[in-house]
């Protein structure tokens, strides 16, 4: 297995004070937990802002971002560390080619899981999309019943939605909330129907969305800090939320050979193996034992009977 590289994670530093501060403490508020790994798996459709996301959270441009090529051909863990403690994130190409969800991206991404994460966990997974893509469709869909056929239901239960592209001004004259609102619950309604979430089950399953502006041009406060037009600092907000995720008392993803190879196919029928024989006994062999009964009896009595 291929080493991973684990760099201290000097970028902090580079965030504006105020901004420093909330990450540490963050960071004190996990380890305090005896949380002292963080594994993040960062999913999504192409050209939504993972790869950017990535960098915005490490500090610096760890992931390549360009505009002429909206993905990471391939899987990437970024590592940091600081004071014990250990961050890694998992950027990754989008999940849908020519208009289709590709398996063939899944089982590389599996693939890649396998070779660093095995007999490790998924603490966390951010489930990136955009702001201003204001319609939800049956595509959405069939990617969140693709991860959760990948992954196991229980992958909703560490996860997050991030949405990009957040410094926009929303159509149809509708506050910047009520747009948020709005966009924010029918994915979260794909997110329900994808993974089959039952309606009992909706609280249980809350998913926490949080706001992202990747660009140079994203607004700042008195402190220097990047905001949404809310007003919130976004990436202390984004890593408060990862937190949350981490620590809401759910068992993580565990990386093994079950889930990197998916269910034994030989597996697969065994649990329907005691119906089958019950039903060939009593609606094959047992008439066939009756039939062969009556035979004998038939031939066993005189013929002049």
């Amino acid at each position: 297995m291929s080493a991973q590289i684990i760099k201290e994670w000097s970028a902090i530093h580079q965030f504006p004070a105020a901004t420093q501060e909330k990450l540490v403490d963050l960071l004190a508020k996990l380890k305090n937990q005896d949380v002292n790994t963080l594994t993040i798996l960062v999913l999504g459709k192409c050209g939504v802002g993972k790869s950017s996301t990535v960098n915005s959270i490490i500090g610096e441009r760890v992931v390549t971002v360009s505009a002429f090529q909206s993905e990471t051909p391939r899987p990437v863990m970024v590592s940091r560390t600081r004071a014990g403690f250990t961050l890694n994130i998992i950027d990754t190409p989008g999940l849908v080619e020519g208009g289709y969800v590709s398996d063939q991206v899944l089982e590389i991404i599996k693939s890649f899981l396998g070779r660093f994460l095995m007999n490790k966990t998924i603490d966390v997974l951010l489930y990136v999309d955009r702001l201003d893509a204001y319609r939800v469709d049956n595509l959405d869909k069939q990617i969140v019943k693709a991860i959760t056929d990948s992954f196991g239901k229980e992958i909703w239960h560490k996860a997050m939605v991030v949405l990009t592209h957040a410094q926009l001004s929303p159509p149809d004259a509708l506050s910047y909330e009520e747009f948020f609102s709005r966009r924010s619950e029918s994915l979260l309604k794909c997110v329900r129907q994808g993974a089959r979430i039952s309606k009992k089950d909706v609280q249980k399953f809350a998913i926490p969305v949080a706001l992202v502006e990747n660009s140079g041009r994203c607004n700042k406060n008195e402190f220097d800090e990047k905001i949404i037009p809310s007003g919130t600092p976004w990436i202390p907000n984004l890593v408060q939320v990862i937190t949350d995720v981490a620590l809401n008392g759910e068992k993580g993803i565990l990386v093994d050979k079950k889930l990197i190879e998916g269910p034994n196919a030989n597996d697969r029928g065994k649990i329907y193996i005691p119906l089958i024989l019950a039903i060939q006994y009593f609606f094959v062999i047992k008439p066939i034992q009756k039939s062969i009964k009556d035979d004998v009896a038939r031939e066993a009595k005189p013929s002049w009977a």
